[in-house]
């Protein structure tokens, strides 16, 4: 464990109970089995309620681990994206390290004043105004009221809420409501600050603003734990990424590199739930990336090649052209490149490579959508297939001499950074 870490996390467990109820299956129920069933249930309940356990509904009772077995560590100052699909165990984890809600297993350990915004409604009392519920976000957090007095000007400017300002929360639209209540989780100076989907309620603007202040908050040295199902939300704001998987963190690192598993993954369900990419003139058979240094790594100065094999079925009044589309992680297009010198087709299996130039695509994260679309000759065009996360690849920068960073080791922007010719030369008058 480093000493300078903000959240650790060591085989974090989290169960829930489920309750099924079996008789909605049967057709035909007497009196005496619903009458036996009511019984069952009820002394559970009243056995459960004694306890202080929660009360399910159901006939039939399942254990269900919302996380299982999960371990990491965060350091101050980073700003982590946490991604999976729905029901992978976000939520829930964020709800364990904000003290929501207690781990069945496992050992959490927290370094500083935690503040989050996980769901509309957290953390306010519906019934006082916005005013009183910033002094008491400041109170819940620690802070004494000369503190949030300080702060208070800052977060209503930020809020945009002064004419609402003395109005009970419970009448605030839900957009008024979560920028309010990310302006107070934000700018009561919590040393983490963590905050789910819930941004995705505000407009376009507001959630600029909010990932400027996140970012802001992590300069200051301060931890941002972030989820989104925003993939362009998520690379921009944050530097590493912890990916679930049904309740198990499957993988940690780079948020590039993150993102990146994400789409992989995401890609191997999509073929597994799909028809094969075909039409009734040509089929997709494979793709594959050449020059890659491992299972998904490239020098940033190597040059890379994309092959698509396919199939034409049948003869075409027309061409059938390769056209390969490259996005960037955030799901910007890069640029479409289409076959050159394409002729009329005739039957049969096709390789189409396309090289990308050495020193073209910035480092990170990108996609390949591999198509084929015939251009007929009475004027109109037809997509055979079009698989658009097709293929995954990162570029990574060795940062030796040739790549022009001259010491410098942050992230350079943009999507591409193509080698220039430059002429320098001194200017003598």
């Amino acid at each position: 464990m480093t000493k300078d870490f903000a959240i650790s996390v060591e085989n974090l467990s989290k169960s829930y109970f489920v309750g099924h109820n079996t008789a909605k299956g049967e057709r035909y129920t007497s009196l005496r089995d619903v009458m036996a069933r009511n019984a069952i249930n009820l002394a559970r309940k009243t056995r459960d309620m004694f306890r202080g356990q929660a009360i399910v509904q159901g006939d039939e009772i399942e254990e269900f681990w919302a996380l299982k077995d999960i371990s990491f560590e965060i350091n101050r100052g980073d700003r982590v994206g946490i991604i999976g699909r729905n029901g992978a165990g976000k939520s829930t984890l964020l709800k364990v390290l904000s003290r929501i809600t207690e781990p069945t297993k496992g050992r959490i350990e927290i370094n500083g004043r935690v503040a989050s915004l996980l769901e509309v409604g957290t953390g306010f009392h519906p019934e006082l105004t916005g005013r009183e519920n910033i002094y008491l976000n400041g109170a819940i957090l620690g802070m004494s009221r000369i503190e949030i007095q300080k702060k208070f000007d800052e977060i209503v400017a930020f809020a945009e809420v002064e004419k609402f300002l003395d109005t009970p929360v419970k009448r605030y639209s839900s957009g008024m409501y979560v920028r309010l209540a990310f302006a107070v989780a934000a700018h009561l100076e919590p040393e983490i600050l963590i905050v789910d989907e819930v941004l995705a309620v505000g407009d376009m603007q507001f959630q600029k603003k909010c990932l400027g202040k996140m970012e802001e908050v992590s300069n200051q040295g301060r931890t941002v734990l972030f989820v989104s199902h925003n993939m362009a939300m998520i690379s921009n704001l944050c530097q590493k990424g912890i990916m679930l998987e049904a309740g198990r963190l499957v993988f940690q690192g780079r948020i590039s590199d993150a993102v990146l598993h994400y789409y992989q993954k995401q890609n191997e369900q999509n073929v597994r739930a799909s028809k094969l990419f075909e039409s009734d003139r040509a089929a997709l058979i494979n793709g594959e990336l050449i020059g890659l240094s491992s299972a998904s790594d490239i020098s940033i100065h190597e040059q890379l090649v994309v092959r698509m094999r396919y199939k034409i079925k049948k003869p075409v009044d027309g061409k059938c052209v390769p056209n390969f589309h490259f996005s960037a992680a955030n799901g910007t297009c890069v640029f479409v490149s289409n076959a050159d010198g394409v002729t009329v087709t005739t039957p049969g299996d096709y390789i189409a490579d396309c090289k990308v130039p050495s020193n073209l695509l910035n480092e990170g994260a990108y996609f390949v959508g591999l198509a084929l679309t015939t251009y007929l000759t009475s004027g109109s065009f037809e997509v055979d297939f079009f698989d658009q996360n097709a293929l995954t690849f990162n570029v990574v920068d060795p940062m030796d001499e040739s790549s022009n960073r001259y010491g410098y080791a942050g992230m350079i922007p943009g999507v591409v950074r193509p080698k220039l010719i430059w002429n320098i030369h001194q200017d003598i008058k």
